[in-house]
């Protein structure tokens, strides 16, 4: 799954289009690279997304198609 739709999906960001630009300014890396809005992640992968002076470490546990809002905390595992 593209990581613009992962990071929607898992509602680590609440719209595609605020991720999509996230990764454009490259504060969104993907086993410690900057990741494009296209970058496929898979389970087992660590984001980290910079917030202002803050970030958000996440670790890949699924990815299912359609996401509720139940499933989508059960997407990631925090980290830090």
């Amino acid at each position: 799954m593209r990581i613009d739709k992962f990071l929607k999906n898992s509602r680590l960001i609440k719209r595609r289009t605020v991720a999509k630009e996230a990764c454009d300014q490259e504060r969104v890396l993907v086993n410690d690279k900057p990741a494009k809005p296209g970058t496929e992640v898979k389970p087992g992968d660590v984001i980290v997304i910079r917030f202002g002076n803050g970030e958000v470490k996440a670790k890949v546990l699924a990815i299912p198609e359609h996401a509720p809002k139940d499933v989508a905390a059960t997407m990631y595992e925090l980290l830090q």
